[in-house]
């Protein structure tokens, strides 16, 4: 706490009043002399002790104390006005004036009458200074519709009362049954010494429990001696898994946080730990506002309470602020049920081709913890045909209908490429090779193409470009193709070049729409430097594009998908190959049906049709069904 003394000095009262002023902010009070409201002499030390009692919470707060003007005089006693200044927390600023006397002895000059209300007008004995901090509302994270994607839903704690348990064994047999009908484990290996060490009657908390999941075990749960339960309401977004990498959480500040942040936060906060939540954590959070009261005083008698806080100041808090997203409740639902049944990592991203718009980013199993969907930096196998085709078909390499050998293998500077399963289709339309997914017959057309003819149209699509969504994303790293065999893996996706599931949806929705524009996720706080449009494509590469990704379907590598409601299917399988030495495989699938395209990623799932093709199915079949 500081004082600075603004004012004359002299022989007057107000020589006395810098003194005080000066003591008060050095913390030495040694040159002055106190007496109480009844004359009686006090200490300055012992003054010094109250200010502190007295200003309570504020106790370590900035504080300036100034002298307006000079005090006003009348025989032995004076009084000053004093404009006293704190910074509360938060930088928020609270003045106000107060008074303060003094009266002459004989003997010993000015004296300062000590009274509480020098610090503060309305304080008296027994008082003390008290600062509540006043919570900002979070703001939530909206949908396309503008709709709260994260809002208040009941949950259940399910817990252990150490009194109630008759017998462990038993229990924990049935919890771990209960929680199995769920898909749920519950480690309870530990439970006997937690009881041991808890109170009789404690609420030993096991797992917290989404309301409709809870009313599935709700019986059997109930039916355990020794299980307590308590309801309360959490913000959760529409499903546990729901965009959990993209959205991430809202948690109690760590130590971390509040380290980082002690000027905004303190124990007991809430704090976005992860995707959106974090990168929006200042605006979603808002500022807190501060109350300044006067706690204490005496109770009347027979009360064993104190009265309540008198509130002397009031800054509101600044509720947080929104972010808008692209997201479409139904979409993700969609996608996130698609990768619910796939046990390897998995993702899926959805974009609407009219507009660019993120629909749905969804990471299996369980949501995620990494958001892979949009900053996975793998290679894409043979979806990258799509676009490898496009630049063949609008450089006129090649016609849909030209000709092309498909070879079981083709080498080029020495080196062996094959196609999966050893395919050889041999020399057929080149649609063919495109529904077949032959690797030999785009190696075959690579030089040709070149690497010019690769990259063109690559950046036509939009690969490898500076995209701003608002949250990190990868666009896409184009191969150099600066060799015959570099040339010739990139020409099929393999190589030096990397891609995220959305940039092959935003590749994707390209070609359905005719034009590259960015994906658009985040649209407020709106993104600083989205990319721009890019021009029209050519619709003589286009269309026969568009008749051979409808071929895949129709007779190539996912006729698994024929039949699937919602309309024509147009798309493109996938096997990746991501490390040498190993057999194993990324699945992929790129495709488009009416207004939405997508890509979906298994990793280490095999060919494209033996888990991509799948979680398609499934994602487009609940898409039809929600």
């Amino acid at each position: 706490m500081t004082g600075v003394l603004a004012g004359c000095s002299g022989d007057g009262p107000d020589g006395t009043l810098d003194d005080f002023l000066a003591g008060w902010r050095g913390n030495d009070l040694s040159k002055v002399g106190f007496v109480g409201a009844n004359g009686g002499k006090i200490a300055a030390p012992e003054v010094l002790e109250q200010i502190k009692t007295f200003s309570g919470d504020l106790a370590q707060r900035p504080l300036t104390v100034t002298a307006e003007g000079e005090p006003k005089t009348t025989g032995d006693d004076a009084v000053s006005v004093l404009k006293v200044d704190w910074t509360l927390p938060g930088d928020v600023k609270w003045s106000y004036p107060t008074n303060v006397r003094l009266t002459k002895r004989d003997s010993d000059g000015w004296r300062i009458i000590w009274e509480p209300s020098i610090l503060q007008p309305d304080l008296e004995s027994g008082d003390k200074l008290g600062l509540k901090r006043l919570s900002a509302p979070r703001a939530s994270i909206l949908d396309a519709a503008g709709e709260p994607i994260v809002t208040p839903r009941t949950v259940i704690t399910v817990g252990v009362e150490p009194q109630k348990v008759t017998d462990l064994a038993k229990l924990r047999t049935g919890l771990a049954a209960e929680f199995k009908k769920i898909g749920v484990t519950v480690d309870t290996t530990n439970l006997a010494d937690r009881i041991k060490n808890a109170e009789p009657i404690s609420f030993i908390e096991l797992i917290t429990l989404r309301e409709p999941d809870y009313n599935k075990i709700r019986p059997g749960l109930r039916a355990l001696d020794g299980t307590v339960f308590n309801k309360q309401q959490r913000p959760l977004a529409p499903s546990r898994v729901f965009a959990r990498a993209l959205l991430g959480t809202v948690d109690e500040a760590t130590a971390e946080d509040l380290e980082k942040n002690p000027q905004t936060l303190v124990q007991g906060d809430t704090v976005g730990h992860g995707g959106l939540q974090q990168k929006y954590d200042t605006a979603l959070r808002g500022t807190a506002g501060v109350s300044v009261v006067i706690n204490g005083g005496s109770t009347d008698i027979g009360e064993d309470t104190a009265p309540a806080p008198r509130e002397l100041f009031k800054a509101d808090p600044v509720a947080g602020k929104p972010v808008k997203t692209t997201l479409d409740v139904k979409t993700q639902l969609a996608a996130d049920q698609a990768l619910a049944a796939e046990k390897q990592a998995s993702s899926l991203v959805a974009i609407k081709v009219s507009d660019g718009s993120v629909l749905a980013v969804a990471n299996g199993p369980e949501g995620g913890t990494v958001n892979t969907a949009l900053t996975g930096q793998v290679a894409p196998g043979s979806t990258f045909k799509a676009v490898s085709a496009y630049g063949i078909l609008q450089k006129k390499v090649a016609t849909a209908n030209t000709p092309v050998a498909c070879p079981k293998t083709a080498a080029v500077a020495g080196r062996q490429f094959k196609n999966s399963h050893d395919e050889a289709l041999g020399t057929v339309p080149f649609h063919v090779d495109f529904a077949k997914s032959c690797n030999t017959a785009f190696v075959g057309l690579a030089p040709k193409l070149g690497a010019d003819g690769l990259r063109a149209a690559s950046e036509a699509l939009g690969i490898g470009g500076k995209w701003d969504l608002g949250v990190e994303a990868f666009s896409g790293k184009l191969s150099p193709a600066d060799t015959p065999t570099e040339l010739a893996a990139a020409t099929f996706g393999q190589g030096a070049t990397a891609v995220s599931p959305l940039t092959m949806a935003s590749a994707t929705s390209a070609i359905a729409r005719g034009q590259f524009k960015q994906p658009r996720l985040v649209l407020d706080p709106a993104p600083a430097a989205p990319a721009a449009d890019g021009p029209k494509l050519d619709t003589a590469a286009l269309t026969p594009l568009r008749t051979m990704m409808r071929e895949v379907i129709t007779a190539g590598t996912a006729t698994a998908l024929k039949g699937v409601p919602g309309g024509a299917i147009h798309g493109k399988t996938g096997t990746a190959e991501f490390s040498e030495g190993t057999e194993e495989t990324h699945s992929w699938f790129i495709g488009y049906q009416g207004d939405v395209a997508f890509a979906v990623m298994v990793e280490k799932g095999g060919a494209g049709s033996e888990a991509a093709v799948p979680v398609v199915k499934r994602f487009l079949q609940n898409l039809a069904k929600n």
